[in-house]
């Protein structure tokens, strides 16, 4: 069933859980991330970033969240990741995706309320729901991070009236390792400030003991992860070239990567979902 972001990340932060925010690049990696989210019995969040779109159009991918969420026994949110511009936003709304987030972390604190809230108020008035950034979330050998502020933290979820808040506080794009972590101090400063659920860009860099802690016991109700499941993806995949180097159907070779990435899917689903089961 498709449901909105608000409504997913508001039972989370009353039942102490969070919800996992899958980065999709196609077809093959959305089958196996809604079946690992069946078998596991919780919600899930299908993410189109900016990777996925440069190769498939956004009104496609809104058709395909679309039809999994609507042929899905658990609820699954359609979410625009990275959304840079207000077209692009626009475009996602009118595509079906029931979420969009939208990235002005780079522009100053004015110019990323003034924005945000105006495409908050378009998705708002469409029924769909809007996350925002503040502080930078920086790439692991690339742009370093700009920790979120606590006191910025709060004007902006206040002034842009976003359903969610995503937040600088250790979080890496892309990296690869777990030797990392989040800054628990400032998670706490941020939480004192403001009451709406916090997001977690990066998610495949922190370590599995501490994503679990903090689904239980922060307002943090949601981790993105691409690059863990990304990395299994691409080692199933070679894997399966190598058995036979002669075959060449892809569809053939896919097949060989759905279990052991549906596998890889639940392992990282499970310790984020409620304790309990969604019924």
């Amino acid at each position: 069933m498709l449901v909105t972001l608000k409504d997913t990340l508001q039972k989370a932060l009353s039942h102490n859980y969070s919800v996992a925010g899958l980065v999709t690049l196609g077809w093959e990696d959305m089958k196996a991330y809604i079946e690992a989210a069946e078998q596991e019995n919780c919600p899930i969040i299908l993410q189109a970033g900016p990777s996925c779109r440069q190769h498939t159009p956004i009104p496609i991918l809104g058709k395909m969240f679309n039809y999994l969420a609507e042929n899905a026994v658990v609820p699954v949110v359609a979410h625009l990741d990275h959304g840079y511009t207000e077209n692009e936003c626009r475009i996602a709304i009118d595509s079906g995706f029931s979420s969009i987030m939208f990235d002005g972390s780079k522009k100053t604190l004015n110019e990323n309320i003034d924005e945000t809230a105006k495409i908050c108020e378009l998705a708002h008035a469409a029924g769909v729901s809007c996350e925002g950034e503040i502080g930078f979330v920086g790439y692991s050998g690339g742009e370093r991070s700009s920790g979120t502020v606590p006191e910025e933290a709060s004007i902006f979820a206040k002034d842009t009236k976003i359903d969610a808040m995503a937040i600088s506080v250790g979080n890496v794009h892309l990296q690869e390792n777990k030797e990392g972590g989040l800054d628990e101090d400032r998670i706490r400063a941020i939480e004192e400030v403001t009451d709406i659920p916090l997001v977690i860009h990066g998610g495949s860099g922190v370590p599995v003991a501490q994503r679990t802690f903090l689904s239980q016991n922060s307002k943090i109700c949601k981790f993105n992860i691409g690059t863990e499941l990304r990395s299994s993806f691409g080692h199933a995949l070679r894997e399966a070239i190598n058995i036979d180097t002669s075959r060449f159907d892809r569809i053939q070779i896919f097949k060989d990567i759905h279990e052991p990435l549906v596998r890889k899917t639940r392992s990282v689903l499970r310790p984020l979902k409620p304790v309990n089961s969604l019924s």
